[in-house]
């Protein structure tokens, strides 16, 4: 017995020296490689966290190479372990539209006529993030807006590599228009929304149904920090916000090129450009241009770099970075004039946050009607922080009440 409990405590101790190393490696690497800038204010918070997806993403990489499971798969078991409550006011049906697994959140309480509609699509790269993880806010944008919330559990990448994502989204959205009265929602007060990938998947899906005359059009779009261009990853939000916690300018040519199934060392083609031929630099350069995005946003440092010299061979591997359903930036004039009503949602300290800008444009100089919310002490993936206990911040609250207020007024 006594060799047991000293095997037993011999076995803590090591798992409490290895975490102790993990977190100090995790603090190292933070602190020498992120640069969080002065006017942010809530430093502390933010590093914490970024302590957390270091050591998740190390022990994920370490199983990975041991041969036990891919690092994808030990992040999304971890996500079991956060599962924020329905709110009780609310029922929560798990169901299937077209196949597609959602979640129904609907206010218990009878209603005088059919509820608005909210599709909404979590984020996560397209490859984590789940129907769970995002219950405390498709729960909280249907008690306070009084509104039936679908959550679409997309299939995730690598295991189905895009389009298969937004094509799961425009189903389940497609489904609930068809048979809105069954869930008491007005099929003409539909809506769809996002956050960072699902901020996109919801841009594509108001592209797509622009195309569907037999269908009643969307009557809002909610964007929230989406990506919304593959083509110049030196706008001055990437530049600015390259070493912003918790994702990095590298991390998302990284990661976006696990996204499509390609080589990652491919991220630096995308990072310099090379993959964009001559023709679309051309073509697109009005839309990506900086010259579109507000003098206020081009301090910090920022410098104009060009495009490297176009690679014809990183273009045939990366080639569906620059289609419309990828970079939704590039959807024709014809399609963008028709979308509907539009929240768009920038953070200062987002390195995506240029992408909102230069749509927001587009947007406007295509005669649709933009509420555009900047976040100025925001950052990726705030949202997830409007009642994260002691992580909760400030202006992760202040986004969902501008969603709320938005929705309320529709």
């Amino acid at each position: 017995m006594g060799l047991l409990l000293g095997l037993l405590l011999g076995v803590i101790g090591v798992i409490g020296i290895l975490f102790l190393l993990l977190l100090s490696f995790a603090i190292y690497y933070d602190l020498s490689r992120s640069k969080i800038p002065s006017g942010f204010d809530s430093p502390l918070k933010l590093r914490v966290i970024h302590w957390s997806v270091i050591m998740v993403v190390i022990v994920g990489k370490c199983l990975e190479l041991l041969g036990i499971c891919r690092q994808v798969a030990f992040i999304r078991f971890l996500q079991i372990f956060w599962n924020p409550r329905v709110d009780p006011s609310l029922s929560a049906k798990d169901l299937h539209f077209d196949g597609v697994p959602v979640r129904v959140y609907q206010p218990k309480a009878p209603s005088a006529g059919p509820r608005k509609g909210f599709m909404f699509f979590h984020g996560g790269a397209g490859m984590i993030g789940s129907i769970d993880c995002y219950q405390d806010v498709c729960s909280k944008i249907a008690k306070e807006t009084d509104s039936v919330v679908v959550s679409v559990g997309y299939r995730l990448s690598p295991e189905h590599l895009p389009p298969a994502q937004y094509k799961d989204c425009l189903a389940a959205t497609i489904h609930l228009i068809q048979n809105a009265a069954s869930h008491g929602v007005d099929p003409s007060k539909i809506i769809v929304g996002g956050d960072s990938a699902g901020g996109n998947y919801a841009t594509v899906v108001a592209q797509k149904l622009v195309e569907r005359s037999d269908l009643p059009k969307l009557r809002a779009q909610v964007l929230i920090y989406g990506t919304s261009q593959a083509m110049d990853l030196n706008l001055p939000s990437y530049q600015q916000n390259g070493s912003m916690p918790p994702m990095f300018r590298e991390s998302i040519a990284y990661y976006g090129m696990m996204y499509i199934g390609k080589d990652t060392s491919l991220a630096g083609q995308l990072l310099k450009g090379s993959h964009v031929p001559d023709s679309m630099r051309l073509k697109y350069g009005k839309w990506v241009s900086p010259d579109n995005i507000p003098k206020r946003f081009k301090g910090r440092g920022y410098k104009q770099v060009p495009l490297a010299p176009y690679e014809p061979e990183v273009y045939r591997q990366l080639s569906e970075t620059l289609e419309d359903d990828f970079s939704c930036l590039f959807a024709e004039d014809s399609v963008i004039q028709k979308l509907p009503e539009t929240l768009t949602v920038s953070c200062e300290y987002d390195v995506l946050r240029d992408d909102t800008l230069l749509y927001k444009k587009r947007l406007e100089d295509n005669g649709v009607k933009v509420s555009w919310f900047h976040v100025e002490n925001g950052f990726h993936g705030v949202l997830n922080l409007f009642d994260a206990g002691v992580f909760t911040v400030p202006a992760a609250i202040e986004l969902m009440d501008r969603i709320i207020d938005f929705v309320k007024n529709l």
